[in-house]
């Protein structure tokens, strides 16, 4: 059902994968949106080893909440800063996608925990990860990408 990877010397383990969707910040989750058209946004996620999948937040409505209800297949990019060899131009960049079906969240324990745990990656500050959680927790729209999917490639740029 999933495409293989073309050029196998650029496939990068499950375990880089994984490493990619724990320490990258954000990435384009892409969904099927209004027309059909597709519907790619940058987004900030929290990847969770103890279930696999990949947690997302934002407002309870919009374009994306709205394409997402319609069709819940979708797909997660993410890549990294990459690096430069000695004495090279040409950047070498690794990357992770994802298919998979997504979930909503409605338990508002565990929507509250995943935000915590995603607050951690952008800041240490206890109090203020707490000061928004008490104010924008309840008014939070949390879903899950479940994995079918996912291949991962190192590629230089030239």
């Amino acid at each position: 059902m999933f495409r293989e990877m073309a050029r196998k010397k650029q496939l990068i383990s499950e375990e880089e994968c994984i490493e990619l969707l724990k320490k990258e910040p954000r990435g384009v989750l892409s969904v099927l949106g209004d027309d059909d058209y597709p519907y790619g946004m940058p987004l900030n996620h929290y990847y969770c080893e103890e279930d696999g999948k990949i947690y997302f937040h934002g407002g309870k409505s919009g374009h994306k909440i709205d394409s997402i209800k319609k069709h819940n297949k979708a797909s997660f990019c993410v890549y990294d800063q990459g690096f430069r060899n000695d004495g090279e131009w040409a950047l070498n960049i690794r990357s992770v996608i994802v298919f998979g079906k997504i979930e909503i969240i409605e338990d508002m324990e565990k929507i509250l925990h995943i935000s915590r745990l995603l607050s951690y990656k952008f800041t240490k500050d206890e109090k203020y990860i707490e000061h928004e959680i008490v104010n924008a927790g309840p008014r939070t729209f949390m879903f899950a990408l479940v994995p079918e999917y996912m291949t991962g490639k190192k590629v230089k740029e030239a």
